[in-house]
Parts: structure tokens; C-alpha cells; sequence
């Protein structure tokens, strides 16, 4: 298990504890973090899932792959450290993971 702290727009922080092998995209649908639209499921085929990863997690985290860069284009306003959260494997290295989520999703 890892805690992952998710922070809205509005600096709301909310910490929820995430099973290894989830997905954080899947951690925040499932605790009803608001901002995280998933419109595809987790199914890298659309960037409704953006998310800032803190520059302290960014090498942790690891690069997205070609697949995901590709939906990232059609993320709004896209940063180095933007990521798809459908794409970010929970494991017991990502405990105390932090993502911002933009203010709006593609």
C-alpha cells in the first residue's frame, strides 16, 4: 500500500491509501477525487486523467511512454512533469507520491 496525496485546483489536499497494482487514475475515481474525468477508463485513449506530478516524485515516477506523450498533446497546458494518472503503476516506491490536478481536463 502507498499514500498518494492528490491537490485540486483550489489546494485542497486529499490523501487516500492505494493498493499496489492500481493505477492512481484508479485511486482517485474510487475515493471521488474531483477533477479526475477518466473518460476512457484507464485506457490511455484520451488525457481526462492529466496530472502534475511534484518535481520531487518526477524521477521516481519514471517518463510516460511514446503512447502516453502521444495523448499528452491533448492535455491542457501541458508541463514537463505532466503525466496521464491511468498510467502511473501504484507501488510501495510511490509512498508519499504527490499530483496536482489542472484546473481543467482536456
Amino acid at each position: 500500500m502507498a499514500k498518494i496525496t492528490y491537490v485540486t485546483p483550489d489546494g485542497v489536499s486529499h490523501e487516500v491509501e492505494a493498493a499496489n497494482g492500481t493505477t492512481v487514475m484508479e485511486n482517485a475515481v474510487k475515493n471521488g477525487i474531483a477533477g479526475i474525468e477518466a473518460e476512457c477508463g484507464g485506457a490511455c485513449a484520451c488525457a481526462t486523467c492529466h496530472v502534475y506530478v511534484d518535481e520531487a516524485w518526477t524521477g521516481v515516477v519514471g517518463p510516460p511512454e511514446a503512447m502516453e506523450e502521444d495523448m499528452l498533446d491533448f492535455a491542457w497546458e501541458q508541463r514537463p512533469n505532466s503525466r496521464l494518472s491511468c498510467q502511473i503503476k501504484v507501488s510501495d516506491e510511490l509512498d508519499g507520491l504527490i499530483v496536482r490536478i489542472p484546473a481543467q481536463q482536456a
